[in-house]
């Protein structure tokens, strides 16, 4: 009975010991478990970010690429067919993802039967055609259209070719954005016209707006907006190219999943690689994975491309066998504890006389076996730190070095795969060595380089540089390198770890960036920008060491004719080449530079080793002028040169280049073929111009103007009986001034509306003053000019004139010419009605010059019309001009107008004009223009005609006289 009771308590006590050793198994378990699921997590999440960064960065190169083919339409003023496919074609092969290229033309519905005739030439039963119900058909009549004008390739895209997409309310929101923001803009899914099947794609659109046009304004690029250019792609094959560019879609257990908006929805799914490796076969029960933790990672993120969200969903399925360390550390224990529980069975089983032995020996195997387990914790945790960190640095895409900290030196201890794959140097080969790998190879990239990162290791501290490194292979590439120190427990250094970043793409992307933006696209010289700078800096060196350089603005003589007779390719192709001739006649240090057309501007710095000279001109024109053969002709093409010289000519880049443009365009006024120096009389004009406007603006207040007066004869009585007022301007230093010197000036900058303001004062109260002096009632003739007549207080002033000055209203005549008031007819009729009303005199002067219409004619309250002098000069010998004038007379007569012929110089012509019932004529015949005084001096010697003769009142008595006897 003893016994028996004996043998229970030692079986309750190994069940004891078997438990405990369970627990602490399955603690050891789960918290070695919790360590590998948290370091399975970060890798996850590491790789899910390469996965997305790679899809997000495919998408931005796509826009990029947009943008790159937009600024053909920038720098040209018109792009062709030829042109658009020439550019395309290297982007096409360069970059697979894109499937095609289009340039949407705006067109206007009246537009649209000569465009379908200009292509059907080329491309036969050509017509534009819009998508019904996933077919195409021919389009609609429409206001506007938006045609698919160039696509590429053609060969693969023929049936988008002409297709109307302005109905499309997806492609449209999105052109409406890019043309209002004048940015890239994407599209949200739309059916291909050219894509077979239910595959969807998106276009990325980037406007054209007319060249030169305004766009600074929402309004102004919508007002400019002429089309776009853009990039279609099929969005399921864009997304495969870019993960298996990657690498990401071999022998890979993640699930990616790309929805097109910003967030996961069915319906905006665009790709779905759903692979995940079922959980449930060969694994175990699904009772036991949700035990040990068996789960599906998932991480995503949403970005905007193009104006266009986007989110992407990266899962991977977490088996349970995942990370071996924890099962490892389960089944040593399981073992232990079997083992213990079978130890102790045996043990009591054993004779009585050793229990106490064994209940020692027990307790020592159970401390053994607490500290074993307590050991090998310790080691898995410390395994499983060092798996990660070891397994992260070599998944890293970025070259890993760790170095040791002693100087000179620096021996390379560790370099992870990425650091072959980048530098292409072998890391068995680099192990212990020094770290002469960062060399740089010419650093032009940043202020930093490598020495900066040896003398941060020498100093112990972090740094940064942008490096030029070669390869292996001798192959130049950029790496952005970043160096940190590693301290130990008791904060010494004893490691660096560097990292080298492979970014010799983005180095790449930058150039040809900077080339576009600074070059010239058709020859690949400076353009207007990068000019401009160059000349910058030639303008302060020269300053700053004294020596002059020669700005030298070349134009092609005859560049039209080859355009006009060959096309534009060949004009491209001669342009071209003539880049080439003048980069071959100057230094490498000269700096060429095309403007636009056929201009081009080379900067030429004096050199220390002698002065410039003509000889380098002569050699740029002997280049230009050797033969050029096109397209199978050959042409002897020649140029015209303008030379300003810095700092005689100008001490700015925009005043030299005007001068030089001046010099050019002297050269081609003299012939051609030769070379003008600018001088300062080329700018004579321009000055003299300026130095008039300041003097005629102080002109009124210093009474430089003066009023001359012609008479105006009565052809019946022979007698004076009005005059026009016609100013003149006496100027202290450059005399009298004649009225076609300064009327256009004074009429452009508005002077003429104070002047003529004066001219109606001054000739009212001279009128005035003669009537009152006994002369009769002459009526008083003024010229107004277009300002003056559009000033909408016009008739306020003649009356105001009028009342003051006493004159009476049918004293005073207002000439104004035909185009003046055909300007604005209804507004014409009531100016003149209001003006009529006051009582004044209208004649409409040079009439016969214009474009009048009778119809209008009739509704104008005109008084008098006065014959241009252009038909009163050949009336004697042109058949022409004296029907014209005898139909003016009789046109004025049935209107009940009077007629006043000007510039009647000889007796035939007033003779004739006699003949044919004319009023009243004014000319040298009778007399010139003439001062007030002068003029007075008429009326009281009462010069007058007399039987075609001018004769005075004596006079005119005496013939009469002779006559009677």
């Amino acid at each position: 009975m003893s016994q028996h009771r004996m043998h229970s308590t030692i079986t309750r006590a190994a069940l004891a010991i078997g438990l405990v050793g369970l627990l602490l198994t399955a603690i050891m378990f789960a918290a070695v478990r919790r360590v590998e699921q948290r370091a399975l997590a970060n890798e996850f999440q590491q790789r899910a970010a390469v996965r997305m960064a790679a899809v997000q960065r495919g998408l931005n190169d796509a826009v990029q690429v947009v943008r790159v083919l937009n600024q053909v339409f920038k720098t040209f003023e018109t792009v062709d067919r030829a042109q658009f496919r020439m550019f395309t074609q290297p982007l096409l092969e360069r970059y697979s993802n894109i499937y095609a290229f289009n340039f949407h033309r705006v067109l206007d519905g009246s537009e649209r039967a000569a465009y379908e005739a200009s292509l059907q030439h080329d491309y036969p039963g050509f017509s534009l055609t819009e998508l019904v119900d996933g077919g195409a058909i021919p389009a609609r009549r429409k206001p506007r259209y938006i045609v698919v004008d160039f696509i590429e390739p053609m060969l693969t895209q023929r049936s988008a070719f002409g297709l109307d997409v302005s109905s499309n309310p997806v492609l449209r929101a999105a052109m409406d954005a890019a043309v209002d923001s004048g940015d890239v803009r994407s599209s949200n899914l739309v059916r291909l016209a050219q894509v077979s099947g239910p595959q969807r794609g998106f276009l990325v659109i980037m406007p054209v707006y007319r060249f030169g046009a305004d766009i600074s304004t929402v309004a102004a690029r919508r007002a400019a907006w002429i089309g776009d250019t853009s990039a279609v792609f099929v969005v399921s094959e864009l997304i495969t190219k870019i993960l298996q560019n990657g690498g990401f879609l071999v022998n890979d257990r993640f699930g990616i999943k790309v929805y097109i908006g910003a967030r996961a929805d069915d319906a905006a799914r665009v790709f779905d690689r759903a692979d995940h490796i079922e959980t449930g076969t060969g694994s175990a029960p699904n009772w036991f994975g949700q035990l040990v933790g068996q789960r599906t990672s998932t991480a995503q993120k949403t970005f905007e491309v193009a104006g266009q969200p986007w989110h992407i969903e990266v899962t991977m399925p977490v088996s349970w066998a995942s990370g071996a360390g924890s099962f490892f550390v389960l089944i040593i224990g399981f073992l232990l504890s079997g083992g213990a529980m079978i130890y102790l069975q045996s043990l009591i089983v054993r004779s009585q006389r050793i229990q106490t032995q064994v209940d020692q020996r027990t307790e020592q195997l159970n401390s053994a076996n607490a500290q074993l387990s307590n050991d090998i914790a310790a080691r898995k945790r410390t395994e499983a730190a060092l798996q990660v960190r070891d397994r992260a640095i070599e998944a890293c895409a970025n070259a890993i070095i760790i170095t040791s900290a002693e100087g000179p030196t620096f021996a390379v201890e560790y370099v992870n795969s990425a650091f072959s794959r980048i530098t292409g140097h072998d890391a068995r080969g680099v192990l212990g060595n020094s770290l002469y790998l960062l060399e740089s190879a010419g650093n032009g990239g940043s202020d930093a380089d490598a020495g900066t990162i040896l003398q941060a290791m020498h100093d112990k501290h972090d740094a940064h540089a942008v490096l030029h490194q070669y390869r292996a292979d001798g192959s130049a590439f950029w790496s952005d390198a970043y160096v940190a120190p590693v301290r130990d427990d008791t904060g010494v250094v004893n490691h660096f770890v560097i990292a080298l970043y492979d970014i010799t793409e983005t180095k790449r992307y930058q150039a040809e960036l900077e080339f576009q933006t600074n070059r010239d696209a058709l020859t690949g010289l400076a353009n207007r920008s990068l000019l401009h700078d160059r000349l910058a800096q030639a303008i302060a060196y020269a300053s700053r060491y004294d020596h002059p350089f020669w700005l030298v603005f070349v134009d092609l003589d005859q560049f039209k004719f080859i355009n006009d007779t060959l096309g534009h390719r060949a004009g491209d192709l001669m342009l071209q080449e003539i880049a080439e001739r003048l980069l071959a006649s100057v230094r490498e240090t000269d700096t060429v530079a095309r403007l636009g057309g056929d201009e081009f501007v080379l900067v030429l710095p004096e050199r220390t080793d002698g002065a410039l000279s003509t000889s380098v001109i002569q050699r740029i024109m002997d280049a230009v002028a050797e033969p050029i053969t096109v397209s199978a002709h050959e042409f002897f093409i020649t140029c015209s040169i303008g030379v300003a010289v810095f700092p005689g000519d100008g001490c700015e880049p925009d005043a030299l280049l005007k001068h030089a443009d001046i010099a050019m365009y002297r050269a081609k006024e003299t012939g051609r073929n030769n070379v003008q120096f600018f001088t300062p009389l080329m700018n004579e004009q321009a000055l003299e111009r300026l130095h008039l406007e300041g003097a005629l603006r102080g002109a009124i207040e210093q009474n430089q103007f003066i009023l001359h007066y012609q008479p105006q004869v009565d052809l019946a009585s022979g007698s004076i009986v009005g005059m026009e007022a016609l100013l003149r301007w006496q100027h202290p230093e450059l005399g009298t001034v004649p009225p076609g010197r300064f009327i256009a000036l004074a009429e452009e900058t508005g002077l003429i509306v104070p002047i003529g303001a004066w001219v109606i004062e001054t000739a009212c109260r001279q009128n005035k003053a003669w009537q009152e002096a006994g002369f009769g009632g002459l009526r008083m003739s003024v010229n107004l000019s277009a300002r003056q007549f559009a000033q909408p207080d016009l008739v306020a002033s003649v009356a105001k004139v009028l009342t003051e000055t006493g004159l009476n209203p049918n004293l005073f005549e207002i000439e104004l010419t035909e185009s003046l008031v055909m300007t604005d007819v209804e507004r014409a009729i009531e100016t003149l009605d209001s003006l009529h009303r006051l009582g004044v005199f209208l004649s409409i002067d040079d009439f016969g010059t214009g474009y009048s219409s009778l119809s209008y004619l009739k509704r104008f309250p005109i008084d008098i019309l006065k014959i241009d002098q252009s038909f009163v000069r050949d009336i004697s010998d042109d058949p022409d001009d004296a029907a014209i004038v005898v139909s003016i007379i009789s046109l004025a007569h049935s209107l009940r107008m009077s007629v006043i012929a000007e510039g009647v110089e000889t007796r035939g012509q007033l003779e004739y004009l006699q003949a044919h019932d004319c009023d009243q004529l004014q000319g040298y015949y009778f007399s010139r223009p003439v001062p007030a005084q002068a003029f007075e001096q008429l009326l009281r010697d009462g010069r007058c005609l007399v039987d075609g003769a001018v004769h005075t009142s004596a006079s005119a008595l005496v013939a009469s006289v002779r006559t009677v006897d």
